[in-house]
């Protein structure tokens, strides 16, 4: 099948020349989203941005995956697919088959034709693609930037064409149209000369003598100047009868044109000078402690103040911890009034971890420069010169601090001849055409005005010899004599000898290591030998975790030690400023680890801890996780897979520090949740703990469900899969193939459910009934979906069967309770409602919350069936509530859809349209196309209920498309009953026998299933 994608007009996908429903505009969005980058990868933040533009924040990234799994079903028919990959998603398209792109080929064929026919030809083919503004109907930043950028495109070739048609003699053909260009584009003069030139041409010199008058008179009163040369020439020839005057020649763009265009690229917005020029201050305050340093700032302000021929860069150099950063910022705040256009500046954190990219700086820079998100540039060349030309005729200082080499600092420096920059780095980047500025140690003098202003006047007039003494030690060194400086500060009572006599055995360290990385070590050294043995240890385990942020129970598990030991030992750090407080959540204190402290406890780990005692440590840490998650997913109790994961644990905290813990389960995870996938998918890379490790990512199965974080879900998993397959690890990839079943049902991918269901059980077979139980009872389900009764019927009772050997409460209710649906889809009402009442009694004597949620809902179904509404509105409403209360907005959306069907059925029709509205965006934000398939066909019956047959039709046509879309052969004979009724009442008696016809034939199938 042909399929083709429009984007030069409303977003669109036709498919053998037949336009196909691709779902609402926000759905439409996010496929144009797609489109301009067609087979690139795109991130969900940039699509998110995209698509929402400003109100992105607003949204949830779920509004997006549920999009896009929408789109995937939609396009999948003729083998196109949207794919997760690691920079992004891709939509795996040819790009010729996108009109722009094919828009583009054409005019690049037209341009380089060898003959004007054949140029013509090309030219009218390319705009003829055009079936109005590009992405019509879409209003956000990026795709008002991407419109302005296509439709520039758009009257280039436009004009281009003209010029040819003029050459082969068409302008009597073209008065009407050149005239309409012209009043769109009064200030073109290209536009009008060519208008000019067909007049001539035509014999009609006095209208176009008149016209050139018009256009004269505009443009002095709007914009103050005459024509440009080329006009004016075409003007002195007519006036001098010359018979055949030439083309006008365009007049150039300006240069900031030139190069914003070219920084848009063939697949970036085109950006416009913000109409509000945001002026950006981006420096840091200014350090509260600066002393000294006073002719280095003198230099620096004469080096980076006085005119010159190009833009000054200025190097600052010096070892670490010789305050290059507190330099920078203070002599940035010093020049920001000769700077009145901003103040750029970025951490490059090149000695750490994770070097900044230019690619996200320059991202970050546009935005302060006032560029829209959305209207950033995607590829880096195009970033540079979209950032160099903003800058070009502005006064703005950037400050680069903290370069690693000159690689990451050549494409932000700018080009513009009255801007600055200002570099840190500890290396001299030779490479790097700048002025130098070393920073040597402080002097004696200036080391104890720092030390003064730290602990106060008082305590070193006391003891001068001792305070000295420490500035002697340090060597001068102000990150040194900052970190001794703030320990008397926060030991009021502790004498400066005592800090003194600490010093005294460094000093010779210190002066052999006074350049480079190493200074900072040897400062860091200082503090490192004053701590307890204890408080060494711990900073040397923190370093062993996935992540700088973290909380004390990961510490405990590291150091084998209780929470309340592992709190206190990081007291101490946070006293001396190893370790930071970076926010105090939900579920407890979260800690950072500075990323210099970190490189030396690693540092310190690999010199004094032997590798088995690390790889001990990061055991427990990783057995610690999957305790606390499977602890927090039992809690919650909302899956019924009941894979048991205790034989996995290796080390757990107490039961009480566990209960302290997560007396938050959902705020606990919330905060957890990357610490958890960064531990996880650490000890997957070995092949040490693919079990605890694939145990981890399916415990945090029901975190991930409840907290609809189905992206983290799909893509941790997928790598366990990997993992447990590639170790040939049956149990792990069986529990990992249910999860994935799980996953995917909810995601409404029911061939890929069947699939991994399937694979589970067959990794599962001769294990524990547990594993089995809840992998037969997930198939069970999809088949109930798709209609496949028998096969569902019989997987059910298998998995209780299996359920109740295993002992697995919620398993059973599960199953049971999908039997119910079952006899009540098949019109056995009473056996369906006896199955119902026993998993509500089993469920409430069990304490299984979302298993009461479920069988109240599907009791409320089977009064609704009978007719007794009002019984049916009470059980949806307490189902509602439990799941509300236990975080599930998905589950608790199944219960709301159909109190509002049944609140319409009552008389309520306002009350009830409005949850069924609320409902209906709930699961197109989820993804849910079986919700948002029986929320329409509700609003159909809503609808017929009082009288509106039109927009019962639209609403069952809809229902019908999604539950055929995804083969609910039983739901989509009920939404079929839905739309023969609105056709018959809206007069289409042969449409409602079609639709009846249909829904008779799915019947009498499924009855032979």
């Amino acid at each position: 099948m042909a399929t083709r994608f429009g984007i030069l007009g409303t977003i669109e996908v036709r498919r053998n020349g037949v336009p196909i429903d691709v779902g609402h505009a926000m759905q439409r969005r996010v496929l144009g989203a797609l489109l301009v980058d067609a087979d690139q990868g795109v991130s969900a933040d940039a699509l998110v941005e995209r698509v929402w533009g400003d109100a992105g924040a607003g949204y949830s990234r779920q509004k997006l995956y549920g999009y896009l799994s929408r789109l995937r079903h939609v396009l999948a028919a003729d083998g196109t697919s949207i794919t997760r990959e690691r920079d992004g998603y891709r939509l795996t398209v040819e790009p010729s088959a996108v009109d722009a792109y094919r828009f583009r080929e054409l005019t690049d064929r037209a341009r380089k034709a060898g003959g004007d026919a054949q140029s013509e030809a090309l030219w009218q083919e390319s705009l003829a693609l055009w079936r109005g503004s590009a992405f019509a109907g879409a209003d956000t930043p990026w795709f008002n930037a991407q419109r302005r950028l296509l439709d520039d495109e758009r009257l280039t070739a436009q004009l281009e064409s003209v010029d040819v048609r003029l050459r082969l003699g068409q302008h009597d053909r073209m008065v009407s149209e050149l005239a309409d260009r012209a009043r769109s584009h009064p200030l073109d003069e290209r536009v009008t000369g060519q208008l000019i030139l067909a007049l001539h041409r035509c014999g009609r010199q006095a209208e176009a003598l008149e016209v050139y008058e018009r256009a004269r008179q505009r443009l002095a009163h709007e914009l103050g100047v005459d024509p440009g040369a080329a006009l004016r020439g075409l003007y002195a020839r007519i006036l001098a009868g010359d018979p055949e005057p030439a083309e006008p020649r365009s007049t150039a763009p300006t240069a900031t044109a030139t190069a914003t265009a070219r920084a848009a690229g063939p697949s970036s917005p085109a950006v416009s000078p913000p109409s509000v020029r945001l002026v950006p201050r981006l420096l840091p305050a200014g350090p509260s402690l600066f002393v000294g340093r006073e002719g280095e700032v003198d230099e620096a302000r004469r080096l980076l103040g006085a005119e010159q021929p190009g833009p000054p860069t200025l190097l600052v150099t010096g070892a670490a911890g010789v305050g290059k950063t507190a330099f920078a910022v203070r002599t940035g705040h010093l020049l920001a009034a000769l700077f009145p256009d901003g103040q750029l500046h970025a951490d490059l954190r090149g000695f750490g971890d994770e070097p900044a990219e230019p690619f996200t700086v320059l991202g970050a820079f546009l935005r302060a420069l006032g560029i829209p998100g959305g209207a950033v540039p995607a590829e880096l060349t195009d970033r540079v010169h979209l950032y160099r030309t903003l800058l070009a005729g502005q006064r703005t200082l950037v400050v680069l601090d903290n370069a690693a080499a000159v690689q990451q600092v050549s494409d932000l420096l700018p080009s513009g001849v009255r801007c600055a920059a200002i570099v840190t780095s500890r290396t001299t980047m030779a490479e790097l055409s700048c002025r130098r500025l070393p920073l040597g140690v402080l002097d004696t003098g200036t080391g104890l005005d720092l030390l003064r202003e730290m602990v106060g006047r008082d305590r070193t007039d006391a003891e001068p010899g001792p305070a000295r003494a420490i500035v002697d030690t340090c060597g001068g060194l102000p990150l040194a004599v900052w970190v001794a400086g703030a320990r008397l500060a926060a030991r009021p009572g502790w004498p400066l000898a005592k800090v003194a006599r600490a010093l005294a055995d460094e000093q010779r360290k210190l002066d052999e290591l006074a350049v480079g990385h190493i200074a900072v070590r040897a400062s860091l050294e200082l503090t490192y030998q004053q701590m307890t043995a204890a408080t060494q240890h711990a900073l040397r385990m923190i370093a062993l975790l996935p992540e700088p942020s973290f909380a004390a129970w990961a510490l405990a598990a590291l150091l084998d030690t209780g929470l309340a030991e592992a709190e206190a030992v990081l007291d101490d750090l946070v006293e001396v400023h190893l370790v930071q407080v970076e926010a105090a959540g939900t579920s407890g204190i979260r800690y950072q680890l500075h990323d210099l402290v970190r490189l030396f406890s690693k540092e310190r780990a690999e010199q004094d801890v032997p590798a088995r005692h690390r790889e001990a440590a990061l055991t427990r840490l990783l057995s610690a996780s999957l305790h606390l998650a499977d602890l927090a997913a039992d809690t919650l109790s909302v899956d019924f897979q009941g894979i048991p994961q205790l034989d996995l644990v290796t080390w757990r905290p107490p039961a009480a520090e566990s209960a302290q813990l997560l007396g938050d389960p959902l705020a606990w995870f919330t905060d957890e949740r990357r610490f958890l996938i960064d531990v996880a998918e650490r000890a997957l890379e070995g092949a040490k703990n693919v079990a605890p490790a694939a145990g981890l990512a399916t415990a945090l199965t029901t975190l991930f469900q409840v907290g609809s974080h189905f992206d983290d879900w799909e893509r941790l998993q997928n790598r366990a899969l990997e993992a447990a397959l590639s170790s040939g690890d049956r149990h792990s990839a069986a529990k990992v193939h249910r999860c994935l079943g799980e996953l995917t049902t909810i995601l409404d991918r029911y061939p890929e459910a069947l699939d991994h269901f399937e694979q589970a059980l067959q990794r599962a077979e001769g294990q524990a009934p547990t594993y089995r139980a809840s992998a037969t009872a997930g198939l069970a389900y999809v088949h109930r979906l798709l209609g496949q009764y028998a096969s569902a019927v019989h997987h059910f009772e298998e998995a209780a069967r299996l359920a109740e050997s295993a002992g697995n409460v919620n398993c059973l209710v599960y199953a049971t309770n999908g039997l119910g649906v079952i006899d009540l889809e098949q019109g056995r009402v009473e056996a369906a409602v006896e199955r119902f009442t026993k998993c509500l009694r089993v469920s409430r004597a069990a304490g299984y919350r979302p298993g009461e949620a479920q069988a109240l809902r599907c009791l409320g179904q089977s009064h609704r069936a009978l007719g007794a509404h009002q019984a049916a509105a009470d059980a949806y409403r307490r189902a509602a509530a439990i799941s509300e209360d236990l975080g599930d907005r998905l589950t608790a959306t199944h219960a709301t859809c159909w109190l509002g069907d049944v609140l319409v059925r009552q008389g309520e029709h306002r009350e009830g349209r409005r949850l069924l509205a609320r409902s209906l965006w709930t699961y197109r934000e989820y993804g849910n196309l079986w919700g948002e398939a029986a929320t329409l066909y509700a609003l159909a019956e809503a609808h017929l209920a009082v009288g509106r047959p039109a927009s019962a039709r639209r609403r069952g046509e809809a229902a019908v498309r999604l539950w055929r879309q995804i083969g609910a052969s039983r739901w989509l004979a009920v939404g079929l009953d839905t739309l023969g009724a609105a056709h018959a009442l809206n007069g289409d008696h042969a449409a409602a026998a079609r639709a009846r016809e249909e829904a008779d034939t799915l019947r009498a199938g499924a009855a032979g299933r």
